[in-house]
């Protein structure tokens, strides 16, 4: 390993209280393409923004949200947590992370196996009707979604919508992010370049030493991180075995 490989293995052996905001770079490799990338979904123009993943549009006419959510749901059931995913859920294990911070929606941490995830954008795991509130767990959710041209709530008929965070709609967990990142001796920040707010600024929130491991610029920028210029994956599969994971060994190979 290289002078920052070790370093980053030095401050994660050390930390008492770890704390990790996520973006569509640790998802991206396990398949699920990001919305603001070069390839992404907004500049691709698959699915309109403007009609897609706006509140007020949504309530018009969900018909286009619906058309994302079906091809969105059909991925999230083929794709596998990446060894990013599975490296956190493993100092989770070990009761050294606090929390996992995340900009995304597939639950793919869930499915690795972390339990303290605050979504601040919401999940596709769970929804509830527009117009009576009946909750759906992620099972009878995925059905409607797969089923119905447009999820229809079983109680009243209204229109059921996933619990994503749309335009027009407020960001979730602010508050326990911002005292999980407060709290944390390491505060790390993963597969994401810092451009969407709030969550861009949860590192100003750290106390902590930060480590940023994110292909390609970040936004905000302190000279006081530690900024790792690289995939998430590819990264910490190289360092995974300095931290002596006992979860993460009984799991897939690394890289599998």
């Amino acid at each position: 390993m290289d002078a920052p490989d070790d370093r980053v293995v030095e401050l994660l052996r050390g930390a008492r209280r770890i704390a990790a905001l996520t973006g569509a770079g640790v998802s991206t490799a396990a398949g699920i393409p990001d919305f603001r990338g070069p390839r992404g979904l907004y500049v691709t123009r698959q699915y309109d923004p403007e009609k897609t993943f706006d509140i007020g549009c949504f309530d018009r006419d969900p018909t286009y949200f619906f058309a994302f959510a079906r091809d969105f749901v059909r991925l999230v059931e083929r794709v596998k947590p990446t060894v990013t995913h599975r490296l956190l859920a493993a100092l989770e294990a070990q009761d050294r992370l606090e929390a996992v911070i995340t900009q995304n929606i597939d639950g793919l941490h869930q499915k690795a196996g972390s339990r303290r995830v605050l979504e601040v954008h919401g999940s596709v795991r769970s929804g509830h009707c527009r117009g009576c509130g009946k909750g759906y767990g992620y099972e009878a959710l995925k059905a409607k979604i797969l089923g119905e041209p447009i999820a229809r709530c079983d109680a009243c008929g209204g229109v059921v919508k996933p619990d994503i965070v749309f335009f027009g709609e407020a960001v979730q967990e602010m508050d326990r992010a911002s005292r999980a990142a407060a709290r944390a001796d390491v505060f790390l920040v993963i597969g994401s370049s810092l451009t969407v707010y709030p969550a861009a600024l949860l590192p100003q929130h750290a106390s902590g030493r930060v480590v940023v491991v994110n292909r390609g610029p970040v936004e905000m920028a302190s000279a006081d991180w530690l900024r790792i210029d690289e995939a998430a994956d590819s990264f910490f599969a190289r360092v995974a075995p300095g931290l002596h994971l006992p979860r993460l060994a009984q799991d897939e190979p690394l890289g599998a």
